[in-house]
């Protein structure tokens, strides 16, 4: 994920990456030159480019790393054998990875100044990713039993993501397992099945 390891260990493109990223975060898609990436990371123009065509390739080379993070969450999220452990699991490592999974958060909004067809590609493999992924939890508790059946996946998983949201766009949690033990009362308390 992005500035997960010390600038020292990372190659150039991480570091690019991570530098990127900063200052997209503080200052916006339009604020940020290609030039100050590289003064940032100390390499030049052409170095850059080398590894990024564009601001456009290397601001959404960002956002996928991001979108990779969160499939993770969701693939180790999966290895549980119940929802709630999943969802524990999941919303565990969300809190104690919030800093990462704010910087895709944040970015996301900038993706109005990328090109359409671009932009487009890119939600839709946001969604299928995060939403789907979610979704396919939440299926597949239904098929065990987990949850009502008059309550639909679709509906649930939207549910999810708006308890989910505050963990990744606020303050880190100081006490993850906490968060995620109590979200996931919040959240399945009243919709598991009787």
């Amino acid at each position: 994920m992005l500035g997960s390891a010390p600038p020292g260990l990372l190659g150039t493109r991480e570091r690019l990456l991570s530098e990127g990223a900063r200052l997209f975060v503080a200052r916006g898609y339009h604020g940020v030159s290609m030039r100050e990436v590289a003064l940032a990371v100390g390499v030049s123009k052409p170095a850059l480019y080398h590894h990024y065509a564009d601001k456009e390739a290397l601001f959404l080379a960002i956002l996928d790393v991001a979108l990779d993070g969160l499939r993770g969450v969701v693939e180790r999220a999966r290895q549980h054998p119940t929802l709630r452990a999943q969802l524990h699991a999941l919303i565990e490592e969300l809190s104690a990875s919030a800093p990462q999974q704010r910087v895709g958060l944040q970015l996301a909004s900038e993706l109005k100044h990328v090109s359409g067809e671009r932009r487009s590609d890119f939600e839709q493999r946001y969604r299928a990713v995060w939403m789907g992924g979610l979704g396919e939890l939440m299926a597949a508790a239904a098929r065990r039993g987990e949850l009502r059946s008059d309550l639909p996946g679709p509906l649930l998983t939207r549910a999810l993501l708006g308890l989910l949201y505050p963990l990744v766009s606020g303050p880190p949690s100081p006490d993850p397992q906490g968060s995620a033990r109590a979200l996931v009362s919040i959240f399945l308390d009243g919709a598991a099945a009787r």
